[in-house]
């Protein structure tokens, strides 16, 4: 299948079912709308979904694996043995996020998209684009054109797979030194931001090295002119093999009528490339976290989308997805628990607007 044909068949939420997720709710004996962005969340599934009742039992975290030519720039603190190093703890479940997923009851299926170094071990995807990773943007594309194609319809590809697997609600996550760079890169040119406005520390950048970083993604989109209206233009000139699996992700899980659920910045700069793909892939869209980047705020405003957590994460690899499972699992119990007739109390009657 290709990308155009992918996008093509993905379809909006079904608002009916919004609707009667939304009367299920007003029949749940509590005050009316005490949930919050709970309640919103579930209404949102029930479209995605295409009916009111519905489960997620089944879960998945994807962290999509790669590196970045950019780090030779001086832009991160760390080289791209890290990634590879982290992606291995990911392949044999040690790692922060599958601590947190085994807490959580998610499945985590690391993918290496594009890693500098191989890690060979059953427990991690291989579907590299490319062995070393992009190349440096500063002074090359990041990838053909033809890699970042190859790159989104495995991330399609993966959530097909998942989601045959029964998963009803898939996470982003993702492991790639440089990738707050690549990321800050993209949202600049989708937002029509500076790079100084959409940058920040990453995993903890001196004031110096903020300055290289700043530096480095003027300097690319000034070489290449990214084409906003383009999204493969902007993902194969200063993007990552990471984000173009992430984009792919979303895409698949609308394709696939399941539920995404963002995690930091880069998945969030990911899922914005989805939308300017597909803008009915939108509708999938869930927000864990609001990144303690720079950038999170404005790229949350523009998918239209309201995050459940503000604390200060930015650990990345799916964390700040997976911490909200069990919220959404406990919202889920309360959606499908005691009505007011069970209860045998008079029910809430709106008294005044959004009550």
């Amino acid at each position: 299948m290709t990308l155009t044909e992918v996008c093509a068949a993905i379809t909006p939420a079904d608002q009916a079912a919004m609707a009667r997720a939304q009367e299920k709710w007003s029949r749940v004996g509590k005050p009316l709308g005490s949930l919050g962005l709970l309640e919103d969340m579930v209404v949102r599934m029930a479209g995605i979904f295409g009916t009111e009742d519905f489960s997620i039992a089944k879960k998945a975290v994807v962290p999509f694996c790669a590196d970045n030519g950019v780090v030779a720039e001086g832009v991160t603190q760390t080289g791209q043995e890290v990634t590879a190093a982290v992606a291995g703890n990911m392949a044999r479940r040690a790692s922060s996020v599958c601590r947190m997923a085994k807490v959580a009851g998610a499945e985590v299926y690391p993918v290496d998209i594009g890693m500098a170094y191989e890690v060979d071990h059953p427990g991690i995807a291989q579907k590299c684009i490319r062995r070393g990773g992009t190349g440096n943007f500063v002074k090359e594309l990041a990838m053909t054109r033809a890699e970042a194609e190859e790159a989104i319809l495995v991330g399609v590809e993966t959530a097909q797979l998942l989601c045959g697997r029964g998963v009803k609600l898939l996470a982003m996550g993702e492991m790639g030194i440089g990738n707050t760079t690549t990321s800050a890169a993209v949202l600049s040119v989708l937002l029509e931001r500076s790079p100084a406005e959409m940058t920040g520390r990453g995993a903890g950048l001196s004031d110096e090295g903020l300055a290289r970083k700043v530096k480095a993604i003027e300097t690319a989109l000034a070489r290449h002119q990214p084409d906003k209206s383009d999204t493969l233009d902007v993902l194969s000139k200063v993007g990552g093999f990471d984000l173009a699996g992430l984009c792919g992700l979303v895409l698949g899980a609308a394709y696939c009528r399941v539920s995404v659920l963002l995690d930091g910045l880069i998945s969030c700069a990911a899922a914005l490339l989805a939308v300017n793909l597909c803008p009915a892939a939108g509708d999938y869209i869930l927000a864990s976290h609001l990144s303690a980047e720079p950038a999170g705020w404005p790229v949350l405003n523009a998918l239209g989308v309201k995050p459940l957590l503000q604390a200060g994460m930015r650990l990345g690899e799916g964390t700040g997805a997976v911490a909200v499972m069990p919220i959404l699992d406990m919202a889920m119990v309360v959606y499908n628990g005691d009505t007011f007739d069970d209860l045998q109390i008079e029910a809430y009657t709106p008294q005044s607007e959004g009550f």
